[in-house]
């Protein structure tokens, strides 16, 4: 009698797919996409070699100039405004590196201050309130709708012409002081304590980034939230005052002092400075604005209706329902005008503030080397507008809403 097919018989084995093939075929799609890539890369360095040879012959047959020697020469000119110690007998390279900072200085400040106005205003686009919802209308059809530069020019004009002089400039006590030479202030004496309370500063954030983590590790297993801002924010406040107090807690102060022509001592924000950094935050804001209102419309009148359904306020709706669905659509554009506000800090050539751009002119004039300048705020910029984009792009996938 035989034996009934048991289930293995049924089934045949199994064979290994044969190995591929590692010799190239051009009925490789594959193949032939690395073999259109190289071309075109090869293609591309070739078109870039031509160019530089070719410049740099005709330039040579001319007798120009050619090379980035110039920039270990001494300047020969001060700037005005600088954060960095900078002397004209100093080489052209510290005369970038300062300019680069005070364009820096522009670019982050004029970030920080558009994405908070900005917001507000976008939000503010949604007030139940008529005139609110009036004032942010117009604020953003003024603003977005003159030209730039008109508005670093009127600034200009306000802050040279229209505020008093020196000698009868506006003021607050003896702290503070606004005049046609800017805006005078008490700042620190920089001291070892300091840069201490930086150090521990840096440390409370990276502390407050672990807690953070394991707190939200901590929801995701148990289903208990844990405070997280107000802890953040005590770490972060702890490890600044722990390095003050292990430096020797310094409290001194640089007062400005009025005299007959000027002020002295203090921190200063010159009108130059002002003007394209109010500027640009006023006319960036308001295309903040817009992108911000687009994204608060893009989230669903459900997801309102349910936190009212809650019983939440309207502004604890829009802080924690309505704005964090709505970033993945804020982000995205929210970057380009980052990018914008960075590269329209050039026009404060106009003004003569002494960004890149200035310091860039400067030293084309003085050493003929036009291409070289050129490259160099070519490679700042691009620089600067890379670092913008892959942090936002960081922070773009952290803000994605994530299904489970």
């Amino acid at each position: 009698m035989l034996d009934a097919p048991t289930k293995h018989d049924l089934i045949p084995a199994r064979e290994a797919p044969p190995p591929r093939r590692s010799a190239f075929s051009w009925r490789s799609k594959q193949a032939r996409g690395i073999v259109y890539q190289a071309l075109v890369l090869g293609v591309i360095a070739l078109t870039v070699w031509l160019l530089v040879t070719n410049t740099l012959s005709n330039m040579k047959a001319r007798g120009i100039q050619s090379g980035f020697d110039f920039l270990t020469q001494s300047a020969g000119f001060d700037i005005g405004e600088q954060w960095i110690g900078f002397e004209s007998i100093q080489p052209y390279w510290r005369a970038f590196l300062a300019g680069t900072v005070n364009t820096l200085r522009v670019a982050v400040v004029g970030v920080v201050l558009t994405t908070i106005l900005g917001t507000l205003l976008g939000i503010g686009r949604f007030s139940r309130n008529a005139l609110v919802r009036g004032l942010c209308y117009g604020y953003v059809e003024c603003f977005r709708n003159v030209p730039v530069l008109l508005q670093l020019l009127m600034w200009y004009l306000l802050f040279t012409e229209y505020l008093p002089q020196v000698d009868s400039a506006l003021h607050i006590g003896n702290l503070l002081y606004v005049s046609k030479n800017g805006v005078s202030f008490p700042s620190l004496v920089w001291e070892t304590g300091h840069t201490l309370a930086v150090i521990g500063a840096v440390l409370g954030s990276a502390a407050a980034f672990a807690y953070a983590a394991q707190a939200r590790a901590s929801f995701e297993k148990t289903g208990r939230p844990r405070p997280v801002l107000w802890v953040a924010l005590a770490l972060v406040a702890a490890g600044a005052v722990i390095g003050w107090a292990s430096g020797g807690a310094p409290m001194a102060w640089n007062m400005p002092l009025l005299t007959e022509t000027q002020v002295e001592g203090g921190g200063a924000l010159s009108p130059e400075y002002m003007t394209v950094l109010l500027g640009l935050v006023l006319y960036t804001s308001a295309f903040v604005a817009e992108v911000v209102r687009g994204g608060i419309a893009s989230v669903s009148l459900g997801q309102h209706e349910a936190s009212a359904s809650l019983g939440l306020p309207q502004g604890l709706s829009m802080r924690l329902v309505v704005l964090p669905q709505a970033l993945r659509v804020i982000i995205p554009p929210m970057t380009n005008q980052f990018l914008n506000l960075t590269k329209n800090s050039s026009l404060a050539v106009a003004v003569g503030y002494p960004d890149v751009v200035s310091i860039a002119n400067t030293s084309l004039n003085q050493t003929g080397r036009a291409v070289e300048c050129i490259v160099i705020i070519m490679a700042i910029y691009l620089t600067t507008s890379l670092l913008t984009s892959g942090f936002m792009n960081w922070f773009n996938v952290r803000a994605a809403i994530k299904e489970r």
